[in-house]
């Protein structure tokens, strides 16, 4: 007989777990209310853990984190301090075009406050869920995966907080007293520790792949892609490039044609998505499913261009960096006053009205506004503009790249040439001519290069530079103190046992 919920803690577990359905839909296009408890099969976590793909999209209720994820704050840390993106779209951004793309950075910025405690309260539902597990001995195989699942988010927290911040509090334990939160630093080696940690762990517990109900939940592939990532970072070369190869012998991932695609609703969760963060937005949902991402970041105008703040739009340095005959360019830049290129690039056949203040938009959340009313309620101002838009975090191309650049960095022979086969796939896929290996150095900057056109404006480019101690040759006005943003004053006043960044006392 078939049992409706209406027990309180089945149904949040029970409306977690719908979110994450759908087939080829977006797993959050579900209606509570149409399952049942003998629908659902799920460990006792399930509802903390599945919350968590929701709690770091979504700006509508606390203690959701989007804010620090998805929203103006992560996107002036990763978008705006590149020579990729830049604000210019709103006159009243100034303050923010000072701090972030001239590197005049403050410890009052209340967008970096946001960003700080958003991923700590975001840290603080992985521990707890951990917690719970770790109290209650979960051993079933659900919650297992539940584990996982919690670890991959909470290094995910760790490691925009690490490349950030730089040493920062480890708080990987439940805080059960505002005071329990109150720690000291720890040395950064200390936090890419325990992001490995988590995701060795994870990638051991998560599976390789989900039936398609649960399309978009993390898998093993996920974690070692991110962990592959991680070692990149740390210039751990041949742990890199094991994990990388793992992930392209697992055969569950290929590059996505043509590229433009990618970022359009037929790409979302597409052959090359090795994790995404899923948003949804239709009339009536309660603005519960969305994110700012798009929204941010969509051409900037009135009535039917109102499409967005525009927040991050292409610089000069980007669009000249575009080999002749890159289909990525066509696919990432729109230019102001000039045709969206139609349906062959990703347009409508539209001529984009012309801009006092941008010549340039990030063509890669470029929607029509036809769409942005099927979305929403057709009545302005209802939040409706590009807040569907998934956000792709890892990509089979980054893998490839990455495998590239660690092979790379090894050396020899058969490393040498699997590097140039793997970037050649990448190129391929653009419509580009294939390379050939010459030397190492000039390899490096080649993968440099084609990282630089595959992500543009997917918040890679910045932390890239850092990582390969180019920021200051290629970033005006950005000094080596830049590395590291000042632990915010808001921090510093909520923890007596903090201390600012030694280059920000």
């Amino acid at each position: 007989m078939t049992k409706r919920i209406y027990n309180g803690k089945l149904a949040l577990a029970l409306m977690a777990a719908v979110m994450l359905t759908g087939g080829c839909k977006k797993f959050l296009d579900r209606q509570p209310l149409a399952a049942t408890v003998d629908d659902i099969q799920v460990g006792a976590l399930e509802g903390k853990v599945l919350g968590l793909y929701g709690a770091i999209r979504n700006s509508a209720n606390d203690p959701y984190c989007g804010d620090g994820f998805e929203n103006i704050p992560w996107i002036g840390m990763n978008g705006f301090r590149s020579d990729d993106a830049e604000i210019v779209a709103d006159p009243g951004a100034s303050a923010w075009h000072q701090t972030y793309d001239n590197f005049q950075y403050t410890k009052d910025d209340w967008g970096a406050g946001l960003y700080w405690d958003k991923h700590y309260v975001f840290a603080g539902l992985c521990n707890d869920a951990l917690d719970e597990a770790a109290k209650n001995n979960y051993t079933d195989a659900a919650s297992i995966i539940n584990i996982a699942e919690a670890k991959f988010f909470r290094a995910y927290a760790y490691f925009d907080l690490v490349r950030t911040f730089g040493d920062v509090p480890k708080i990987d334990f439940k805080i059960n007293d505002p005071k329990d939160g109150q720690v000291a630093k720890s040395p950064a080696a200390d936090i890419w520790a325990l992001i490995q940690k988590d995701l060795t762990e994870a990638a051991g517990a998560l599976p390789l792949v989900w039936e398609p109900k649960y399309a978009g939940r993390l898998t093993s592939g996920a974690a070692k892609t991110f962990l592959a990532k991680v070692m990149l970072y740390q210039q751990q070369w041949e742990a890199s490039l094991a994990l990388s190869k793992d992930v392209i012998a697992s055969a569950q991932y290929a590059l996505y044609k043509p590229y433009y695609k990618i970022f359009k609703t037929a790409g979302e969760l597409c052959s090359e998505s090795i994790f995404e963060i899923q948003a949804y937005k239709a009339a009536g949902d309660g603005n519960t499913y969305w994110s700012r991402l798009g929204q941010t970041q969509g051409y900037r105008g009135s009535g039917t261009w109102d499409l967005g703040w525009g927040w991050n739009t292409p610089t000069d340095s980007l669009v000249a960096s575009y080999e002749a005959g890159d289909a990525r360019k066509a696919a990432t830049i729109l230019y102001s006053g000039q045709s969206d290129g139609g349906s062959e690039t990703g347009g409508y056949g539209l001529t984009v009205p012309a801009s006092a203040s941008a010549k340039y938009w990030n063509k890669k959340v470029y929607n029509q506004y036809s769409d942005y009313l099927a979305a929403g309620q057709g009545t302005p101002n209802n939040e409706a503009q590009n807040t569907w838009v998934n956000h792709r975090v890892f990509r089979y191309a980054d893998i490839l790249l990455m495998a590239a650049e660690a092979a790379n960095e090894i050396g020899g022979a058969a490393n040498q040439a699997d590097a140039t086969t793997w970037v050649n796939m990448v190129r391929d896929r653009a419509d580009l001519g294939p390379v050939t290996f010459t030397t190492q150095a000039a390899m490096r900057n080649i993968i440099k290069h084609e990282r630089r056109v595959e992500f543009a404006m997917e918040f890679e480019r910045f932390f890239d530079l850092v990582r390969w101690g180019d920021a200051q040759s290629k970033l005006p006005g950005y000094l080596p103190r830049n590395k590291y943003y000042p632990i915010p004053t808001s921090a510093i006043t909520a923890n007596p046992k903090l201390v600012q960044n030694p280059d920000w006392e």
